[in-house]
C-alpha cells in the first residue's frame, strides 16, 4: 500500500489528491515497520498479550488519524503545500512534533526488529541462517534508505524508501517460501527445543558440542555456550568431573544409561543422527528421572522393610535368604538361621499398651543389631519373633551369637514414661545339613527348636540336633 499510494502521489496534479494519497500512503507506511517487528516476533517464536498488541499498534493508528485531519491541527506537517518552484508533485513540507515522534518509533521498531534477529544468530542452524540475513537486511535497507533521505542526500522531492521496500518485501517473501515458515515453523523448532523438560545435547560428526537447549543447562549449569566447538569429552570432564561414560565406537546404535549429578538421577538416551560413519553427529537426552528413583526406592522400602523397626520383613528375608540358601549348599557351606521370640510379649501390650508394645520391638531389634556385624541377614519374621540367617556359621556359632543376643537384651532395659522394663528374648538355633531341602525346612527346625525355651522358663537358647537331645542354656 506504501508504494502503491507512493506512485500515485507522483502522478496528482492538485493539491488535494495529494493529500488524500499521502493519507493512504501513511496506512501502509505508519503500519509497516510495527508490523515487520510483529513478523519477526512472530518467527522467533515470542508470545504477546493482546494489549502489548495493541501498544504496538497505537502509535501508528494515531498517525494515521493525524495525517488525515492535519489541515485541523498541523500536529504533523507544520506546512505540507505544493512547492512553488517545482511544482506539482513536488511537496514543500515542514514537519511537526508528531511526525518526529512517528519518526522515531519507526526507526525504533526497526532497530528492534533487527536486533532480535541479530540475537538469534549463534541459536539457528545453519540452514536456517540465510532466511535471518534476508530478514536482516529487510529491515535494515529500510533503516539506511530512510536515513539517507533525512539527510538531504536524495533528489529534491524525491522519496527513495518506497522503492527501496519492495527489496525488503522480497526478501521476507523468500524467507517465507525458503523455510516454510507458516508451515514448519523453522524458529518455533527453537522455542520447542528449549521449552521441553528434557535436556537435549547435540554434537557434530566430530563429536563437538555445537548446541544444548535450556533444560540441559539448567542440569548443568556450568555447561556455556562458550564451549561451542570443544571436544565433547573435555566438555563432560569439565562439567561433571568425570570421564564420558561411553565410547565413541560404541554409539553406533542407540544406548540408555543412568547418570547422577549434583544429587539428581538422569536417564541418558544417545542417539545417532542419522549414521555417525556419515557425519551426522549424536543427540543426548538426558531426562530427570530423580522423582521416579525416590517413589521407586520408597515403593521397595515400603515392600521389603518392616515400617516399625525398619528391618526387612517376613517377604525380604525369604527373597534374600532363598538364594543364599541355596549357595550355600553348592558350596558344602555352614548355614545357620536362629528364630528369635519376645518373651511374655503380650503381658507387655496387655499392661503398657500396644504403644509400649512397639516401643519394645524397636528397643530388643536396636539391641541385637549392636551385636551384629554387616553380613547377617536380620528380620521380622511376624508380631514378636525376629529371624537372623548366618551364612558360613556353624550352629556352635549361631548359638554363642544367640546367647549374646539374649544377654545384650536382658542387660539393656527399655525406660519409658510407664517405667522401666526389662526384656529378654528366646532363641531357637538350627544348622542346615546335606539332608536339608529347603530353607522352610531349616526354619521349621528352628521353630521346633523355640519351643524347649518357652517351657523352660523363657531367656534360654535351644539347638536343633537330630541324633541327640537338646541343650538347655540358662542365662
Amino acid at each position: 500500500m506504501y508504494c502503491f499510494a507512493s506512485a500515485f502521489c507522483i502522478i496528482a496534479t492538485s493539491l488535494e489528491a495529494i493529500k488524500i494519497w499521502t493519507t493512504i500512503l501513511y496506512v501502509g507506511m505508519a503500519t509497516s515497520a510495527p508490523l515487520g517487528l510483529l513478523f519477526i516476533m512472530q518467527y522467533l517464536g515470542f508470545k504477546l498479550s493482546k494489549k502489548n498488541l495493541i501498544g504496538i499498534l497505537v502509535i501508528p493508528a494515531i498517525s494515521i488519524v493525524l495525517v488525515a485531519t492535519n489541515d485541523i491541527h498541523h500536529l504533523h506537517h507544520r506546512i505540507f503545500e505544493i512547492d512553488p518552484v517545482l511544482g506539482a508533485p513536488y511537496i514543500h513540507q515542514e514537519i511537526g512534533l508528531w511526525y518526529i515522534i512517528h519518526g522515531i518509533f519507526t526507526f525504533s521498531s526497526m532497530l528492534v526488529a533487527f536486533l532480535l534477529v541479530l540475537t538469534h544468530w549463534k541459536e539457528a542452524t545453519k540452514s536456517y541462517r540465510p532466511q535471518l540475513i534476508a530478514l536482516m537486511c529487510g529491515q535494515l535497507i529500510p533503516i539506511i534508505t530512510a536515513f539517507v533521505y533525512l539527510l538531504g542526500l536524495t533528489p529534491k522531492g524525491m522519496d527513495p524508501v518506497p522503492m527501496v521496500l519492495w527489496a525488503s518485501s522480497l526478501l521476507y517473501l523468500w524467507s517465507i517460501h525458503s523455510s516454510r515458515l507458516f508451515r514448519v515453523m523453522p524458529v518455533a523448532k527453537d522455542a520447542i527445543f528449549h521449552s521441553i523438560n528434557d535436556g537435549v545435547i547435540v554434537l557434530d560428526e566430530s563429536f563437538r558440542l555445537i548446541e544444548f537447549n535450556q533444560a540441559c543447562n539448567k542440569m548443568m549449569p556450568s555447561l556455556t555456550r562458550s564451549m561451542f566447538g570443544m571436544d565433547f569429552a573435555k566438555v563432560w570432564l569439565e562439567v561433571t568431573g568425570q570421564s564420558i561414560p561411553f565410547t565413541w565406537e560404541s554409539v553406533v546404535k542407540a544406548q540408555e544409561f543412568e547418570l547422577e549429578l549434583t544429587n539428581c538421577k538422569y536417564q541418558v538416551r544417545i542417539t545417532a543422527l542419522q549414521h555417525v560413519n556419515h557425519g551426522s553427529g549424536l543427540l543426548l537426552i538426558f531426562t530427570d528421572i530423580t522423582e521416579v528413583k525416590n517413589i521407586q526406592k520408597m515403593l521397595e522400602k515400603q515392600a521389603y522393610y518392616d515400617e516399625l523397626t525398619q528391618i526387612y520383613n517376613r517377604r525380604a528375608f525369604f527373597q534374600q535368604c532363598n538364594q543364599a540358601y541355596v549357595e550355600a549348599k553348592g558350596t558344602s557351606s555352614s548355614f545357620t538361621v536362629v528364630l528369635m521370640d519376645i518373651d511374655h510379649f503380650k503381658h507387655v501390650n496387655d499392661t503398657y499398651g500396644h504403644a509400649v508394645g512397639d516401643q519394645v520391638l524397636v528397643h530388643v531389634v536396636k539391641a541385637c543389631q549392636d551385636e551384629l556385624k554387616h553380613g547377617e541377614l536380620f528380620a521380622r519374621y511376624g508380631g514378636e519373633e525376629f529371624v537372623l540367617a548366618l551364612r558360613g556359621c556353624t550352629s556352635v556359632e549361631g548359638e554363642a551369637l544367640a546367647n549374646k543376643l539374649c544377654q545384650s537384651v536382658e542387660l539393656e532395659p527399655l525406660k519409658t514414661t510407664e517405667g522401666i522394663i526389662t526384656t529378654t528374648i528366646s532363641c531357637g538355633v538350627a544348622e542346615g545339613t546335606n539332608g536339608e531341602d529347603t530353607l522352610y525346612q531349616l526354619l521349621n527346625k528352628a521353630d521346633k527348636a523355640l519351643y524347649s525355651p518357652k517351657q523352660a522358663g523363657r531367656n534360654r537358647v535351644h539347638v536343633y540336633r537330630d541324633y541327640e537331645k537338646a541343650k538347655i542354656y540358662n542365662h
